[in-house]
Order: C-alpha cells, then structure tokens, then sequence
C-alpha cells in the first residue's frame, strides 16, 4: 500500500496532470451551478429553462454525473443562471 499524498481526489485518480486540473474545474462549476439552483429554489424543471437545457440534464448535474459535462457546457449553463466565471493561473508547485 502506497503513502502518496495528493492535493485533491482528482490528482490521486486522473491518469496526468491535465485531467486532474480539467475535473477540478468541472467539479467546482458542478457545485456552484447546483448550489445556485438550490438557493433560488429552482426546481429541475425552471432550472432547466433558465440553463436551456433539459430537465434530464439539470438531474444529471444535481446528481454530481460530473463525466457527462463538459467545460464548455459548464461554462455556458453558469452563464445562463446569471452567474459569471472568473479564472486564476498560478505556478504549478
């Protein structure tokens, strides 16, 4: 059994670097999307209009279906609720 220490879940289970840093990204756009559903009290069916998607779809990003979505997708659906996307580059340690 192997002692390694990880920074995130991500950086333990993705296979690089790269796909670690793109399921961090996901995942905290999955959150902030699901969190602002719940505090406008949304249900899946008006989130769904406001994100312009489907209802299945809005199910699948509250049940954390993080390998269905994609930046893109994410990105454009943070949008649509009304909120805005900020991004930081930083010095990989």
């Amino acid at each position: 059994m192997s002692n390694d220490s990880f920074t995130s879940v991500w950086d333990a289970i993705e296979d690089t670097p790269a796909e670690a840093e793109n399921m961090k990204l996901r995942s905290s756009l999955m959150v902030a999307l699901e969190e602002h559903i719940r505090a406008q009290g949304w249900t899946q069916a008006e989130a769904a209009r406001r994100l312009n998607v489907t209802q299945p779809r809005v199910s699948d990003l509250l049940r954390g279906k993080i390998h269905l979505f994609g930046l893109d997708t994410l990105v454009n659906m943070v949008v649509a609720a009304g909120l805005r996307v900020e991004m930081h580059v930083a010095q990989a340690a």
